[in-house]
C-alpha cells in the first residue's frame, strides 16, 4: 500500500453568518473530497500538542507522527534547512518576515503580497546594511526569510505577525521568556535571553528606517501599495533531533514531500523525505497546481509515501478574504483530489488518501486557533462509514472518532 497525504493548510474554518451559518468547506463546491469522505472513513484530529501553540511547524510535524516535546524547535531552523542552510551548534535560526507596518499597527504579515525576487531584493539589501559576524540575513520565498544570529538565546516570546493583524507593534516586540533559568540550560547561548531581544527589538527599528526609503517602497507607496517596511522575527530555535520517517513507519522505504512553503520543506529535510521543488509554486490561489499534482504522482508512483501540501487556504484566512478561501477550497478539490483520485484509483498497487488541514484559519479571526481539524481516509476496499461529506460538522460523526497527534499517522500507514 502506497500514502499520500494532501493537506489544505487553514482550511478548516468556524460557521459563518454571511454563508447561512455554514464553514467555508461546507460552503464550497467540493464533490471529491465528499465523494471520499463517502466512499472512506473519517474522523477528527487534534493536531496541536498541550502547551503549543496552533502554529503550521507545530500541527504539520504532529501529523506526520512526531512528538513536539522531544523534536520542537521552531519554524526557524526548518526553513534553514529547507533553503540549504546547514546550522552550527551556536546558531540561532529565527523566521523572519517582511510584514507592513501602517499607522502604527501590523497591516499585513506578508509585505503587499511580495515575490520572492522582490523579498529576496529587500532581504539582501537589509543583510549588506544590517549584517555581520553575529547577524545574517538569508533570502527565503516571497515574504519568508530566515535570520541566523550567532551565540543567540532562543528563550525569547516573539510572536507571529499573522497572529496579531491590526495591532500595535510596539507591545509585540521580543521580549525574554518569563521564567527562564540560564544556569539550568545546557545549552549554554553565547547572549542572554535579554541580550537577543535587545538585539532583534534593534534590528527590526533599523530595518524600519532603512525599509521606507528603498525604491522599491518609494514606488509602492506612490503606488497606493502596501510598502514591506519592517522585518518581523518569530519562532526561533536551534538545531533539531528528528528521527526519519522510515526510522519511524517501517512502512515508508522512501517517500518526498512538496510544499511552496520553506518550514514544511525543512520539515520534510528533517523527516528524511526528498524535497520536490516544482516550478511556478507561490504557496498562494495562483499556485502551479498542476505541476504539483504531477510532481506528487510522479513521487508516488516510484515512492511509497507523499506529503502533499497547499498554502492558499491558510493565506486567505489570515487575510480575511472569505471569497478567495472558498475558491482556494475549491481549487484544492477541483485541481488536486480529483485528479489524483482518478489517477491512482487506475494503479495496480493499491494507495491510500488521507485530506485534511492543520489547523483552522478561520476567516473572521484571521489567524489559527487550536480546534480539531476534520480528516478523511480512502483506499480501494475500505469500508466506508456512515459520513457522506467531508466538513467540520460531518466529520463529527465519523468512525475514528477523536485522535490525537500521532495516533492520525499509526492509523493512516497501518491502512
Amino acid at each position: 500500500m502506497k500514502h499520500i497525504i494532501i493537506l489544505g493548510d487553514g482550511m478548516a474554518d468556524h460557521a459563518i453568518e454571511r454563508l447561512g451559518g455554514k464553514t467555508p468547506l461546507q460552503f464550497a463546491d467540493v464533490p471529491y473530497m465528499d465523494m471520499l469522505a463517502r466512499r472512506g472513513r473519517t474522523g477528527r484530529l487534534v493536531t496541536v500538542p498541550d502547551g503549543f501553540a496552533p502554529g503550521s511547524e507545530v500541527a504539520n510535524t504532529a501529523i506526520l507522527g512526531y512528538d513536539l516535546n522531544k523534536v520542537y524547535e521552531g519554524r526557524g531552523p526548518l526553513e534553514a534547512a529547507s533553503i540549504g542552510y546547514e546550522m552550527r551548534p551556536d546558531d540561532l535560526a529565527i523566521r523572519c518576515n517582511i510584514i507592513t507596518i501602517a499607522d502604527g499597527k501590523i497591516k499585513n504579515h506578508h509585505g503587499g503580497h511580495l515575490s520572492t525576487a522582490e523579498g529576496t531584493e529587500l532581504i539582501e539589501f537589509l543583510d549588506e546594511q544590517l549584517g555581520n559576524d553575529r547577524v545574517h540575513f538569508i533570502p527565503g520565498i516571497q515574504y519568508r526569510h530566515l535570520l541566523i544570529i550567532k551565540g543567540g538565546n532562543k528563550h525569547i516570546v516573539c510572536v507571529g505577525p499573522h497572529d496579531h493583524p491590526n495591532e500595535p507593534w510596539e507591545p509585540l516586540l521580543v521580549k525574554p521568556e518569563t521564567g527562564y533559568d540560564e544556569s539550568k540550560d545546557s545549552h549554554k547561548a553565547e547572549l542572554t535571553a535579554q541580550q537577543t531581544a535587545d538585539l532583534l527589538n534593534d534590528l527590526i527599528r533599523k530595518s524600519q528606517e532603512l525599509l521606507a526609503t528603498h525604491p522599491f517602497n518609494v514606488r509602492r507607496v506612490k503606488e497606493g501599495q502596501d510598502p514591506a517596511n519592517s522585518i518581523w522575527p518569530w519562532s526561533g530555535g536551534y538545531r533539531p533531533s528528528m528521527q526519519t520517517l522510515k526510522e519511524l513507519y517501517p512502512e515508508v522505504h522512501s517517500g518526498s514531500v512538496i510544499s511552496a512553503v520553506d518550514l514544511i520543506r525543512g520539515i520534510g529535510h528533517y523527516a528524511g523525505l526528498d524535497v520536490i521543488k516544482v516550478p511556478r509554486v507561490t504557496g498562494l490561489a495562483n499556485t502551479n497546481y498542476e505541476g504539483k499534482v504531477q510532481a506528487a504522482l510522479t513521487q508516488l508512483y516510484n515512492q511509497d509515501f507523499v506529503f502533499l501540501h497547499f498554502e492558499a487556504t491558510d493565506e486567505a484566512g489570515h487575510d480575511g478574504d472569505l471569497d478567495l478561501k472558498i475558491r482556494a477550497i475549491e481549487y484544492l478539490d477541483h485541481r488536486v483530489v480529483e485528479p489524483i483520485y482518478n489517477e491512482v484509483k487506475t494503479w495496480d498497487e493499491p494507495v491510500a488518501i488521507a485530506v485534511l488541514p492543520d489547523h483552522p484559519t478561520p476567516v473572521e479571526i484571521r489567524t489559527h486557533v487550536k480546534e480539531p481539524v476534520p480528516f478523511l481516509f480512502w483506499y480501494p476496499g475500505i469500508e466506508p462509514d456512515s459520513v457522506t461529506l467531508y466538513d467540520e460538522e460531518s466529520c463529527v460523526s465519523g468512525s475514528y472518532g477523536m485522535l490525537r497527534l500521532n495516533e492520525f499517522m499509526n492509523k493512516f500507514m497501518s491502512l
